[in-house]
């Protein structure tokens, strides 16, 4: 995985037209690094609280923008449940995964003197980004109305002892990002190989479009019960078109607070921080690696280590709240 700092991108492995520049330094002690980021990401998956998280913020928020009982309410027609979508989009805003998908593109926003600059160089991998997002959620969307409940997702099985067949979906889904997540921060750290690097010399925006399609991919997985009302109202549909757009909704949603934040901040530091990034490569590097590390160890530990041990599948250290 190549990187370089924010001014030198252009010419070097974000253009394959040029000729390739010098390789990018690494920070030194990376073992320490990975280490490090893996402890915070298993002290998150400990300290997470999913009924603060869903209940405290998410509902609370549904609630007061609709203006009704947002879990006990009907969604009553198609214009209703696309304002649903998008505001129990809103309502998960704040999950560990968006933050760190968050995280990782901010060290490949550009600096630029003006404001108009300095904004046109946000929003660009704004939009990269929601390309990806928006695939992935409009064709699950679409599949999802088509099947329905025989979907895992919509299923009210159990197994084992109680476990709820949608969140051994979860489990898979999210474990499968989470590792994906830990195999990206380890390549930024040339530890292991770059699984995008000959792609990305093709197409420089790739890994902008894939880590899109990872937060899409969110939806696949997540058991937010405002989510999994939304996707059963858009089953009993049976329209693919509806699906994938109410499933784009709820994806443009979940990310709008995150993207105006991410916009306001770039555009307050003036580019200070992409020029203090630039400054020294291996920071690059750094920041970006800890980003997908520590929402990796979190995303594994906690969908296939502490969910299964609610269960009584196995054991997973968790701070009571």
């Amino acid at each position: 995985m190549t990187f370089t700092g924010p001014a030198e991108g252009r010419h070097r492995a974000t253009d394959p037209v040029s000729t390739p520049g010098p390789v990018s330094p690494v920070p030194p002690r990376r073992g320490r690094l990975v280490l490090l980021s893996v402890l915070a990401g298993a002290a998150i998956a400990s300290l997470w609280s999913y009924h603060f998280v869903d209940s405290v913020i998410g509902d609370n928020v549904a609630n007061t923008l609709l203006g009704h009982d947002a879990k006990g309410t009907a969604i009553t027609g198609a214009v209703a449940g696309a304002v649903f979508a998008f505001v129990s989009g809103l309502a998960g805003t704040f999950t560990a995964c968006n933050v760190a998908a968050f995280g990782a593109v901010v060290p490949l926003v550009r600096h630029g003197d003006s404001w108009r600059v300095r904004l046109r160089e946000t929003l660009r991998p704004l939009g990269r980004l929601a390309v990806g997002m928006i695939v992935v959620s409009g064709v699950y969307g679409a599949v999802g109305a088509l099947l329905g409940d025989r979907l895992p997702q919509l299923s009210t099985a159990t197994v084992g002892d109680g476990m709820p067949v949608r969140l051994l979906q979860a489990s898979v889904v999210f474990g499968i990002i989470g590792l994906a997540f830990i195999w990206l921060g380890l390549a930024a750290l040339r530890l292991v190989p770059d699984p995008l690097a000959r792609l990305e010399r093709r197409f420089p925006n790739v890994r902008l479009v894939v880590l899109g399609a990872f937060v899409g991919g969110f939806l696949i997985g997540r058991p937010f019960p405002l989510f999994h009302k939304l996707f059963t109202y858009a089953a009993q549909t049976h329209n693919p078109l509806y699906g994938a757009a109410v499933f784009i909704l709820q994806s443009v949603g979940n990310i709008a607070v995150m993207a105006v934040l991410f916009a306001a901040l770039m555009l307050a530091a003036r580019g200070r921080f992409a020029r203090w990034l630039a400054a020294r490569p291996a920071r690059l590097v750094t920041v970006t690696a800890v980003a997908f590390l520590v929402a990796g160890s979190f995303t594994l530990l906690y969908w296939d280590l502490r969910l299964p041990s609610m269960f009584g599948y196995g054991w997973y250290p968790v701070v009571p709240w």
